[in-house]
């Protein structure tokens, strides 16, 4: 049990009358159920439980534990997800209406700090991961080149592990970032898990970047929103940053979730090694049987990109079909429907599982059975395939270099019209679109649409893809553009 949800208890179980915030006054007679125990340790910044904005007591004890665990010399909680962290990131760590070098797939409140500060962006593209069109790492050469040909660079922004789990070099990047007197700032937020097993990739909390930011909730046992930031080194200017933190996170930071962080930290010195060797276990097992599979494939954990070695997270499966024409979405429905197995996500051409240190041998071996069950069926002739189907329609290269032609704050605020998709071409996107998840802008406001973004963009609309920023067919783009 974390010290802070032992505390809380504690406090549950005084005589301690409540008159302070929040209104359900921590009285059983406010929800049914599991939310009733919950609001019995839900309270606010009262004596003896410190104050997450200016922290000297039980969370400033909990947030000097954290970053001694993971290996970081000052660590934050984060209590509305990674995006507060990276949104106070890019605002310290670039001055308004600077200029930010960073991966044109990061996440899509990477660009809503570059929104709210007003940068200027140069992209760094990643190179493409086998078949499905995947973003695979950023290489270190192009980081350097940038920073050799841009010297009005203030930061670098990168995220690995991607949403597919592929990780960049940390190491080589944080060290041409330094060179050149730049902190890397990196969204870690689906590598929480990193570092605590030798079989999978270490963090970039200890190869060399300034900032990184996790999402304990995403790949570790702990509530939905619950994160880290870590910061290292003196690229950063830390009160700086806290100023952030401050302005970015709720001032009511709810102790619920940050007891759940406090109860994560417990597990993972107890048995985070011992858990996460296991859940690798089952994933090789996994994979060895799929292994004869006509159809069905999983993503590689290890493979060659330019030369150079790549690494995946064990913990993310992309599952996709080889030699048919099956769709990420319709094997996702598939498995969803007809084996009860809920996918995080899909894509054009693949399904996305993810596995933690909580998954057991049940579930894996559900998938399993499922999959060889699938290629059977592929095989035999028996899965309608249904919707585009082709796989060549759905994906747009990571790599592809986009054509921008004003800023994304100038486009986002200004005036707009809808427009029916078929009609976009040639226009400048006023809006974010982007399939969530994983929530990487396939547009971005300010980039002209070119007949391969529409093409992508319809395909995904026939095939009933959720797609933030077209509503019914139709896209916000500039007026009169």
């Amino acid at each position: 049990m974390g010290e802070l949800y032992r505390h809380l208890e504690e406090y549950r179980e005084s005589d301690y009358y409540p008159f302070h915030m929040p209104g359900h006054k921590r009285s059983a007679e406010s929800a049914d159920g599991i939310l009733a125990k919950t609001y019995s340790l839900d309270i606010t910044e009262i004596d003896g439980f410190d104050n997450l904005h200016q922290p000297n007591g039980i969370l400033k004890e909990e947030q000097e534990r954290a970053a001694k665990l993971f290996g970081s010399e000052k660590t934050f909680f984060l209590v509305n997800g990674s995006t507060g962290g990276i949104l106070s990131a890019i605002s310290a760590g670039v001055r308004k209406g600077g200029r930010i070098l960073m991966a044109r797939n990061c996440h899509k409140s990477v660009y809503h700090g570059v929104y709210l500060n007003g940068l200027e962006v140069s992209y760094l593209y990643p190179d493409i991961w086998g078949i499905c069109g995947i973003a695979a790492d950023i290489s270190p050469e192009s980081v350097e080149k940038s920073l050799r040909e841009q010297p009005g660079i203030e930061a670098v922004m990168i995220t690995s592990p991607t949403y597919e789990g592929i990780v960049s070099d940390i190491r080589s990047i944080a060290d041409i970032a330094h060179k050149y007197g730049k902190p890397l700032i990196v969204d870690e937020a689906h590598g929480a898990h990193f570092g605590f097993y030798e079989g999978y990739p270490e963090s970039a909390v200890k190869q060399g970047a300034d900032i990184i930011i996790q999402s304990l909730h995403k790949t570790l046992p702990s509530m939905t929103q619950t994160a880290l930031l870590h910061i290292n080194g003196e690229y950063i200017d830390k009160d700086r940053l806290e100023r952030y933190l401050r302005i970015y996170q709720t001032s009511s930071p709810s102790y619920v979730l940050m007891a759940s962080i406090s109860s994560c930290l417990d597990m993972l010195e107890k048995e985070g090694e011992k858990r996460l060797a296991r859940v690798k276990e089952y994933r090789d097992r996994l994979a060895e049987e799929l292994n004869g599979c006509s159809y069905i494939r999983i993503g590689k954990t290890e493979f060659s990109m330019q030369g150079r070695k790549v690494y995946a997270d064990p913990c993310k499966l992309v599952i996709f079909t080889a030699g048919r024409e099956l769709t990420g979405l319709q094997l996702y429905n598939i498995l969803k429907e007809r084996y009860h197995l809920q996918m995080e996500m899909a894509e054009g051409n693949y399904a996305l599982a993810i596995l933690s240190m909580m998954d057991g041998k049940e579930g894996l071996d559900r998938l399993s059975h499922a999959l060889l069950e699938i290629d059977k069926d592929i095989f035999a002739g028996n899965i309608a395939i249904s919707g585009t189907g082709k796989k060549g329609q759905m994906h747009l290269k990571a790599d592809r270099k986009k054509n921008t032609v004003m800023p994304i704050w100038q486009a986002y605020d200004g005036e707009a019209e809808n427009v029916r998709i078929q009609e976009c071409g040639g226009k400048i996107v006023a809006e974010f679109i982007n399939l969530y998840p994983p929530g990487i802008p396939l547009a971005v406001p300010g980039e002209r649409l070119d007949k391969e973004i529409i093409r992508l963009l319809l395909a995904y609309h026939e095939a009933h893809f959720s797609i933030q920023g077209v509503e019914n067919g139709y896209i916000k783009v500039l007026k009169g553009q």
